[in-house]
């Protein structure tokens, strides 16, 4: 197995940049082969600390957009920029759909064109206890996504090694027009993540 390097190369990159995390990377790889995201676009980032993910997509959908974020975590200190929103909150919270919904200052009755996770559960070291917990929060997300997304709009997200995720991913695939699972290049080398990127929200089947 290789060795776990929380100081690799793409983390002092970010900090050289000036960027919250190495994830943000992840993004800009993601956008690279994809384009997710454009200009003007509202986004809900969900688990969304330290806030690398959305100081990438801040930047990517422009002072005509808008991203908010939501994690049990403080995103701390704010992002400054006047296009991101966040606040304090469990996926898992009755009312989650309708403050993110609020967050992005949305006319009545409008979606979301991007929801997007990097979101993983803390790990102990139980393998168990972990694909338990893993199969909770996608659970949480798979529930949230036809509250929050637009007829066409797109959705990414981490998806860690396990039998239960691969269940979810591929009942969420079923959502959308077209899906693709990608390992990143910006990924740890020995991390079992990749992404799943889906494109044409068609919403629950029939």
């Amino acid at each position: 197995m290789a060795k776990y390097d929380r100081k690799d190369k793409l983390h002092q990159r970010a900090k050289k940049d000036g960027l919250r995390s190495r994830a943000a990377y992840k993004l800009e790889e993601i956008q690279k082969q994809f384009k997710i995201l454009q200009k003007g676009d509202r986004v809900l980032d969900l688990g969304c600390w330290p806030g690398g993910w959305l100081e990438i997509g801040s930047k990517l959908v422009g002072p005509s957009g808008k991203i908010a974020g939501v994690d049990r975590a403080e995103v701390d200190p704010p992002i400054p920029e006047k296009n991101v929103t966040t606040f304090i909150g469990d996926l898992e919270d009755s009312d989650i759909a309708v403050r993110l919904l609020e967050a992005l200052e949305l006319g009545d009755g409008a979606l979301a064109d991007a929801v997007l996770s990097d979101a993983a559960p803390k790990l102990t070291g139980v393998r168990e206890t972990d694909r338990a917990n893993e199969e909770r929060l996608l659970e949480a997300i798979e529930s949230l996504v036809p509250k929050l997304l637009k007829p066409e709009g797109s959705f990414v997200i981490k998806i860690l090694e396990g039998p239960e995720a691969q269940v979810i991913d591929k009942r969420m695939r079923k959502m959308f027009a077209k899906a693709k699972t990608v390992k990143l290049e910006s990924t740890r080398k020995g991390s079992t993540e990749r992404y799943l990127v889906a494109r044409g929200f068609k919403g629950l089947e029939a």
